[in-house]
């Protein structure tokens, strides 16, 4: 695509001050976390008590997952066929590896999802939405690898107008619904945002996150992988182990913004950042509902 030299030259400023901005945003985000008890190496650290993770997951689940979660009670997440969960303990000391492969499902409300616009790198292992307690997701959306995934999926047409390409994502819950909904909001997007968008690089895909035994959300028919041309992923970008490299970035806010609108939570929010990412979490970020009803805080 081409653009005046004079835009080019105001684009660039305004992407400098960004960085600026979000650098001095880490550092202040880093100060609060180490007042708060701090992220000690290789550790996730809750900024939430466990009364208020409950809290998150008594309000959350039922309103997330409508006739699918009945309630939360006693310790149980209470579905609507009368299975039952535990949640776990929640907010106690965790290596990062075991937050992220053996998650209960407390520790799904361990970190809190910040809402758009994003204003600094996340810190050290602050991945939000990232641990995913297997056995929730596999009796909400199915075990793919058993086979109970793929008889629920149903095609999505990815930009209708700009591309016309055909998805696969759960009709559980409402997935399919959001993101033809998210499809059609970015569709009407100018064509400058065309290479962030299409083609996708996938949805469905019956695996494991790389490096652990934990289904990825991909298993489940939740997540979409937008266009891979100016994405960033920390494995791509000189990781050294676990441990995630600079955080960067070039995906617009604006497209950001459109997927957590309908419940999409992004992965460019993660230290390990992955930024052509998305996936449904309505129980970090209900879709269609403002930040007072994201925090928890009743009609």
């Amino acid at each position: 695509m081409t653009r005046p030299k004079t835009a080019k030259l105001l684009n660039f400023a305004s992407l400098c001050l960004g960085r600026i901005l979000c650098l001095c945003g880490a550092v202040v985000l880093a100060f609060r976390l180490l007042a708060s008890g701090g992220i000690a190496a290789g550790e996730v650290s809750s900024s939430l008590t466990a009364q208020e993770q409950l809290k998150l997951a008594t309000d959350r689940l039922p309103r997330g997952y409508p006739g699918i979660v009945k309630s939360v009670e006693n310790g149980e997440v209470i579905f609507g066929d009368g299975a039952r969960l535990p949640l776990g303990v929640g907010n106690r000391p965790k290596s990062f590896q075991q937050w992220l492969s053996h998650p209960d499902i407390l520790d799904m409300f361990a970190l809190e999802y910040p809402e758009s616009p994003l204003t600094a790198p996340p810190p050290a292992n602050f991945d939000p939405g990232r641990a995913r307690n297997a056995a929730f997701f596999k009796k909400v959306y199915g075990d793919c690898a058993k086979g109970a995934v793929t008889p629920t999926l149903v095609a999505v047409n990815w930009l209708p107008k700009k591309a016309g390409q055909m998805l696969k994502v759960t009709s559980i819950n409402g997935v399919a619904r959001q993101l033809e909904a998210v499809s059609a909001e970015l569709d009407a997007l100018p064509a400058d945002f065309d290479v962030f968008l299409y083609p996708a690089a996938g949805t469905y895909n019956c695996r494991d996150i790389a490096g652990t035994t934990t289904p990825s959300a991909h298993g489940y028919g939740i997540a979409i992988d937008i266009a891979v041309q100016r994405a960033s992923y920390w494995r791509w970008s000189g990781a050294k182990g676990d441990t995630a490299p600079a955080w960067r970035n070039e995906v617009p806010m604006e497209i950001v913004r459109v997927f957590e609108k309908h419940g999409f939570i992004w992965g460019g929010k993660w230290n390990h950042f992955d930024t052509m990412h998305f996936e449904y979490r309505p129980e970090l970020l209900p879709p269609s509902e403002g930040p007072a009803l994201r925090s928890g805080a009743q009609k």
